[in-house]
């Protein structure tokens, strides 16, 4: 269902290894998993080197704490095709809790909860901190829960909205329509973080008509309610798997 809104393919590549086929300029063009990770990678070296004014080769790279071994590895080549000598592979969790000083918080033992919802993908972390020593107690999350997934429940929404409004129209036949809907869409998420209303709006959206609807907080949270819910039973799940109660978690990030 994932791949009903994406506006690539993926195909079986040799020994089924997932290609992504992208057009781009019309064009078809084909990239393995560590070519696209590895672009990434590269645009985030480039800031890197244009913020601190020289050329950087190595780096640590963080990943989800459930990667596998292979996960793992094919970061570490993504990191290489960047031109990067990846020096380690950490765990996210452990990345967040690094990057808020939590490490060098008071003295003794530190249960740390890190709660990640990214842009596709949900991940709850139990940390344990301890004399510059993290442990990862126990992980949970979502693979099919993130940004992407309130996203599309908006662009759902506003597609039957402009259906009801013009006569039946589809948008979802019109590729185009659907990118610029998208991109408008997330943007209105992003201000409902800070505002209490939004306006989704785009001119000439489908042949010819412009489309606005202005939408709430109020009305967001009740359209993804079950995603908000959702997040809530990876929270508990690893308390339960590492033996804890809310009282002994110190702090959440």
């Amino acid at each position: 269902s994932d791949m009903t809104h994406w506006p690539f393919k993926v195909i079986r590549g040799p020994k089924d290894k997932p290609i992504i086929s992208v057009t781009y300029l019309g064009e078809s063009k084909e990239f393995h998993a560590e070519e696209i990770s590895a672009m990434v990678l590269q645009k985030m070296k480039e800031i890197s080197e244009a913020y601190l004014g020289r050329q950087i080769k190595n780096a640590v790279v963080t990943v989800p704490a459930y990667f596998n071994d292979s996960q793992r590895q094919a970061t570490k080549d993504a990191g290489a095709i960047a031109g990067l000598n990846v020096m380690r592979i950490i765990n996210e969790p452990t990345a967040a809790a690094i990057a808020y000083g939590l490490d060098k918080k008071g003295s003794g033992e530190r249960n740390v909860l890190i709660f990640d919802l990214g842009g596709g993908t949900f991940d709850v972390s139990l940390l344990t901190i301890e004399d510059g020593i993290f442990e990862v107690k126990a992980t949970a999350g979502d693979t099919h829960l993130g940004g992407e997934d309130f996203d599309n429940r908006l662009v759902e929404f506003c597609v039957q909205d402009f259906k009801r409004k013009n006569r039946g129209m589809d948008l979802t036949t019109n590729a185009r329509a659907l990118r610029r809907l998208r991109t408008q869409c997330e943007r209105a998420k992003r201000t409902l973080s800070s505002s209490t209303q939004a306006t989704v709006e785009l001119d000439s959206l489908y042949e010819g008509i412009d489309y606005s609807v202005a939408i709430s907080r109020a009305r967001f949270e009740e359209l993804c309610s079950d995603y908000f819910r959702a997040t809530l039973s990876p929270v508990e799940k690893v308390l339960k798997d590492a033996g804890m109660d809310k009282r002994s978690v110190h702090d959440v990030v």
